[in-house]
């Protein structure tokens, strides 16, 4: 499998995939929204529910279980029926099932509905990026960085949204946001129905026909091993990094402003993502971002202060955030089921790396546990070659 191939850029681009593209956007920056309010009211969520640390681990394995399962089916789906069926019906379980959480107080209910809640991600999820897969086809030119930012964006504002409405009831805002997913996922129904582009890939080039099975199926594993590695920094960024500036002797403002840091940067990475990725090629790109990585937040844990440890965050961000809508482009490729696999495969390092971290923090310490996403963002500078551009 490689990189994609894409010819000159087109002087003008139809209207149709114009409006494709604002429709795909929407539908990433929902699942930011959706998520980042999901993540943000955690804690309200274990305190109606009386839910010890242990017990609120339980449902979050259950929305992770429901969201593996969602993307291994969806990649299926997806090819069996075209991607652009999965950014209604699963839309529309996604926000109904955030309505249900907001009612849910106790571990089962929670439990059963948080598997529902994490299968309509995981479908949208893969719907979503192999519709972007086609749609960057239908473009001929880099455009997933782009959508990709609009998922940061979205989970930037859910984030803000949650804690400007921190004073009300979790409740009410879980209604609000879930009907306003289901609904505008109902009315767009005649955009999916009309954008053709988002199912019917443009032909493969010469490239693409000449790869034989095996090398794609090595290729597919190497892709998921990558995104493991790059989400595993945004898992170990979200968990650990306010940890990490507090151990650090910091205020509670300063050390919660690391995943703000974090965040800020991976937006502006993937702004610019698509134009760099287009000059240099998205090998270059992600190679030079992932070294950027390891060595900025290496450097900043073997200087230990604070501004370091800040930049360090910073550079994780910015290094990494064009590395995982790279790794999807190619695994695109090989269709929405290798989009499904190595999606799921990547949220495995998402889901279980701050976990690792947790684990071998407590038998080190955290700055020698945080050595973790250096060595993997290092890492994916050293292999990502082999996935984008293997020989």
């Amino acid at each position: 499998m490689t990189g994609t191939v894409f010819s000159p850029v087109p002087t003008s681009v139809p209207v149709r995939p114009v409006s494709s593209r604002r429709l795909l956007s929407g539908v990433f920056a929902l699942l930011g929204v959706v998520m980042a309010m999901w993540g943000a009211r955690m804690p309200a969520v274990q305190a109606a529910a009386h839910l010890s640390p242990g017990r609120l681990a339980i449902v979050l394995l259950a929305a992770a279980a429901g969201m593996v399962l969602g993307l291994q089916m969806g990649g299926r789906l997806a090819h069996r029926y075209g991607p652009a069926r999965l950014l209604v019906g699963p839309a529309i379980i996604f926000g109904l099932s955030l309505v249900l959480l907001g009612t849910c107080r106790t571990l089962t209910s929670l439990s059963l509905v948080a598997i529902v809640f994490g299968l309509g991600h995981g479908l949208l999820d893969v719907g979503a990026n192999s519709a972007a897969v086609n749609l960057e086809r239908a473009y001929q030119r880099r455009i997933m960085s782009s959508l990709h930012c609009a998922y940061s964006l979205g989970a930037l504002a859910g984030a803000g949204l949650a804690a400007l409405t921190a004073w009300a009831p979790y409740q009410v805002l879980f209604v609000a946001v879930g009907l306003l997913t289901a609904t505008a996922a109902a009315a767009a129904i005649p955009l999916i129905r009309s954008a053709e582009h988002l199912d019917a890939p443009a032909q493969p080039s010469p490239a693409e026909r000449d790869e034989t099975p095996q090398l794609q199926r090595r290729t597919v594993w190497l892709l998921g091993f990558l995104a493991a590695a790059c989400l595993l920094g945004e898992g170990a960024a979200a968990d650990w990094s306010a940890v990490h500036l507090h151990t650090l002797h910091t205020s509670e403002t300063i050390a919660a402003a690391a995943y703000a840091a974090y965040s800020a940067a991976m937006v502006v990475g993937r702004l610019f993502g698509d134009r760099l990725n287009a000059r240099f090629g998205p090998t270059a790109v992600a190679r030079a971002g992932a070294a950027l990585a390891a060595t900025g937040l290496g450097a900043g844990l073997l200087i230990g202060s604070a501004p370091a440890a800040l930049i360090g965050w910073m550079a994780l961000g910015l290094g990494l955030s064009t590395a995982v809508p790279s790794l999807i482009s190619a695994a695109g490729r090989g269709g929405p089921r290798a989009v499904g696999a190595v999606a799921a495969t990547g949220y495995l390092g998402l889901l279980l790396g701050p976990a690792a971290i947790g684990a071998l923090a407590s038998l080190t310490s955290l700055p020698i546990a945080l050595a973790l996403p250096v060595l993997l963002a290092a890492a994916v500078a050293l292999f990502a070659h082999r996935a984008l551009d293997p020989k």
